[in-house]
């Protein structure tokens, strides 16, 4: 009874279920990163209920989000040091950067994500301090006019802002996309950070994990990569599958990651910047 009230009904679930691996992997002696207060944040029995229905049977299913958030902690880092001066986090979901992650403590990290994520967040850790000013919003960031609004306010006074679309675009449906990217062009972001899957991908996961993800299929997963984002180019891009071989997360038949199809091997994380 507990697992059928439990399901992922909508695609705001997802942040539980990404919270419950990132507590898995930060309980890892050799631990890709330490998210202390993710397990809180996740719940400990809501968490493992969303991570088993959605699990694929005989799979080590929480490796690619664990690589995931690996690779942007250190695209993020990179950033700060070539002077990213504002980060903006749109759909962050219970991600908890601000308060795991080194960052100067002037630094203003923004967030924005739907209402009811907004206030359980703000109730799960108001007793948390921040590494850097933290500034949250409730909006839904596939509404042009509401992110546009969001943006201006959180890039006033930033020279070289980066904006996060972590675990987001392939559960946007392509026009919206494109939208939000042209939103970020001109609002003056200076780097982009994502994750984009290809069409390979996309039908695997909705193939084998559809059924199970109800309102969460993936929608968005472009065949030209990057290159569908006019107007950006790409400064980083880094494949999943790789660094999880590297890390040795991914099942040990993956591992041999150059013997994998093409299209799945550029899956992964890239950061953009506005095309010169």
């Amino acid at each position: 009874m507990v697992q059928e009230s439990i399901a992922i009904t909508d695609v705001s679930d997802t942040a539980i279920w990404m919270a419950a691996y990132r507590a898995e992997e930060s309980a890892r002696p050799d631990a890709l990163f330490s998210d202390p207060i993710a397990e809180r944040l996740a719940g400990r029995l809501r968490g493992a209920v969303l991570a088993s229905k959605v699990a694929v049977p005989g799979s080590r299913n929480g490796w690619p989000p664990v690589v995931r958030t690996r690779l942007i902690d250190d695209l993020i880092t990179y950033a700060l040091a070539e002077g990213c001066d504002r980060v903006i986090n749109l759909a962050a979901g219970w991600d908890t950067r601000p308060y795991r992650l080194e960052l100067p403590a002037e630094l203003h990290w923004f967030e924005a994500d739907l209402p009811a994520i907004v206030a359980a967040k703000d109730r799960a850790l108001a007793l948390d301090p921040p590494r850097c000013e933290l500034t949250r919003r409730a909006i839904d960031v596939t509404d042009r006019d509401a992110c546009a609004a969001f943006l201006v306010e959180a890039t006033a006074g930033a020279e070289r802002p980066l904006v996060i679309t972590e675990g987001l675009l392939q559960y946007v449906e392509p026009a919206a996309v494109l939208t939000l990217s042209e939103n970020l062009r001109t609002h003056g972001i200076r780097w982009w950070i994502t994750d984009l899957w290809t069409p390979l991908l996309l039908r695997v996961v909705n193939r084998t994990m559809g059924r199970r993800l109800g309102d969460a299929r993936w929608l968005f997963g472009p065949r030209g990569g990057a290159r569908c984002l006019r107007g950006w180019e790409v400064r980083e891009q880094l494949s999943i599958f790789r660094a999880a071989a590297r890390w040795r997360r991914s099942p040990r038949w993956m591992r041999p990651a150059a013997g994998l199809p093409a299209g799945l091997l550029r899956s992964g994380v890239v950061c953009l910047r506005v095309a010169e």
